[in-house]
């Protein structure tokens, strides 16, 4: 198959994903080549997109793209419709919700035009329900879906979330879960001058990281030795928490560090702490299980699929209480009693989540929706899909 995947900004999980499935989809056999943005900077990742470009036969083409509505997307409609000219794709696969306005605007239905894949991760859908921008996007998915051969939602989550406030679709839909490579799956071992805990992401209001500073401060009030945490990221609010740290006198006890590897900063703390407000299906709790890391979480989004039978230890959202109880948990409980919870974490990640296995779901799905074209319209509605 000659496959596109279109996103906008290479960064984040949506870009971890769609690197895991076109490496893949290209070591099976297929063209693969990537749409996406041309403006957004940051060496680490023009790299990993540079690295994956060397695995994709199509080529990539970026231009400039805005995260939100902007008369600049009549421009990438048009370059969109003729990348897949050029290319003769015979799937266009858009992840997030400006990847998949392109993808699917831009290679409009018609015989012979390549099947037209859909992955939200989150996007649009982690919007406030009422808000006006929530039904408006919601609005938007809901005409878009008309144009959509085939819904592959990385978590059951965000499949429930778009049944509920976009529509019951007659598309084929499958979910096709994040995987780790095998060599993900090998422990992390904490190094000697490790924090007590450990961010990972971006640091805006959706990831909870006030809330996160909060019970730091609460664990020095209650008779605990000073704890110590790493975030490593970037983002918006890093003045905001810079500045909250300081107010609550943890600017010892807190060192901030730039982007880096998931499994490079793994070996930074003892204990991984997830405090998002929101979440999809997150790569880096995923990624921190596979290598049997001790996590506390918030129960949101897709994360207790992640921890399966172990969701029970997940604490509830914008919970000072609660997170700090966790908190508190780890730092007096023996090591080998954390690791137990850890250990069956990761054989769940072992069983469920699989690069090979992810590809696999895609690759079916997109000879599904093929077969369900052949069958409505003719075989010469498809190129080589099946």
């Amino acid at each position: 198959m000659r496959i596109v995947h279109v996103f906008r900004a290479p960064v984040g999980g949506l870009f971890r994903h769609v690197i895991d499935l076109a490496r893949e989809q290209a070591a099976r056999g297929h063209d693969v080549g990537v749409f996406c943005d041309a403006t957004f900077a940051g060496d680490r990742n023009e790299g990993m997109l540079a690295a994956l470009s060397e695995h994709l036969s199509l080529g990539v083409a970026r231009m400039p793209m805005q995260r939100n509505p902007h008369w600049s997307d009549m421009a990438a409609l048009n370059r969109i419709g003729a990348f897949v000219q050029e290319t003769a794709a015979d799937v266009i696969h858009g992840h997030g919700s400006k990847g998949g306005l392109y993808a699917r605007l831009g290679a409009v239905a018609r015989r012979g035009g390549p099947i037209r894949a859909y992955t939200p991760h989150g996007g649009s859908l982690n919007y406030k329900p009422g808000t006006l921008i929530h039904r408006t996007y919601m609005m938007i998915e809901h005409l878009l879906e008309r144009g959509t051969d085939v819904f592959l939602f990385e978590s059951r989550f965000i499949e429930k979330r778009f049944r509920e406030f976009v529509c019951e679709t007659d598309a084929l839909a499958r979910v096709a879960l994040n995987g780790l490579h095998p060599e993900e799956l090998e422990p992390v071992a904490p190094a000697p001058d490790a924090a007590d805990f450990l961010y990972i992401g971006e640091y805006r209001f959706a990831k909870g990281i006030d809330t996160l500073l909060m019970a730091m401060a609460r664990l020095s009030g209650d008779g605990l030795r000073p704890a110590t945490l790493v975030l490593v990221g970037q983002g918006p609010d890093e003045a905001a928490l810079r500045a909250q740290a300081s107010a609550l006198g943890l600017a010892r006890q807190i060192i901030f560090r730039k982007p880096m590897a998931a499994r490079e900063a793994f070996t930074l703390a003892r204990t991984m702490v997830v405090p998002s407000r929101f979440e999809s299906m997150p790569y880096v709790v995923i990624e921190a299980a596979g290598a049997c890391m001790p996590l506390i979480s918030t129960n949101v989004g897709g994360i207790s699929e992640i921890f399966g039978k172990e969701s029970g230890r997940l604490v509830p959202a914008d919970n000072v209480v609660a997170l700090t109880a966790a908190m508190q948990d780890a730092m007096t409980r023996p090591r080998d009693e954390q690791m137990m919870p850890a250990m069956r974490l990761q054989a769940c990640i072992v069983e469920n989540f699989s690069v090979a296995k992810m590809a696999d779901t895609v690759l079916a799905a997109y000879a599904e929706a093929a077969n369900r074209r052949i069958n409505r319209l003719g075989r010469d509605t498809v190129r080589k899909v099946v």
